[in-house]
């Protein structure tokens, strides 16, 4: 399996935007703390997190396509490397539009981390200190309620991930909220 160091040398190959490097540092830690709840493999897990998005900017998708684009072109490239098919696949899935079922712990957690992480990332950033210190989750369901806030976060998915997780969204906020606050230097938060 290609380490840690090879994923991140492919987010900085293929990612210009330092927001999205570090959403995808957050998916990551969301990831890799799953994993040690759930006694997983943490750096697969941790690598599903960090690549999950690594080709959206080459390849956006605006046409939600299945097998074209993200995440599907990144995908191709990956099990080329030689990136485990249980990452490939968890990382299909998180995109609905690509009709792969998320049949495994990881592929479920990947989806349920993702927009939740992007809400959590654009609540802490309107706090006057922007940091996730002053981010609870009861102010993450607030927000969340406030279809003005943060419009790219799809709340459905966020709701929908907890579920299929099978873990209570107000458990699974606070959860991926821990989770970011231990990576809170490297995400800027």
């Amino acid at each position: 399996m290609p380490s840690r160091d090879d994923a991140l040398a492919l987010v900085h190959e293929y990612t210009q935007s330092e927001s999205l490097r570090k959403h995808m540092l957050a998916v990551e830690a969301a990831m890799r703390a799953y994993a040690r709840k759930f006694g997983a493999d943490e750096e697969a897990w941790g690598l599903a997190g960090l690549l999950h998005d690594f080709d959206y900017e080459r390849f956006p998708n605006a046409a939600r396509s299945a097998t074209e684009e993200h995440p599907s072109e990144g995908v191709r490239r990956l099990r080329a490397a030689g990136y485990p098919e249980e990452v490939c696949e968890a990382i299909l899935g998180h995109a609905d539009y690509t009709g792969v079922p998320r049949v495994t712990p990881m592929a479920r957690a990947l989806f349920a981390v993702d927009e939740l992480t992007g809400l959590i990332t654009a609540t802490a950033l309107v706090k006057p200190s922007r940091s996730l210190n002053d981010v609870d989750p009861s102010g993450v369901r607030k927000k969340m309620k406030d279809k003005a806030f943060a419009r790219g976060v799809n709340r459905e998915d966020v709701v929908n991930g907890a579920a299929e997780l099978g873990v209570p969204l107000d458990d699974h906020i606070a959860f991926v909220l821990d989770a970011m606050r231990a990576e809170r230097e490297a995400l800027g938060l």
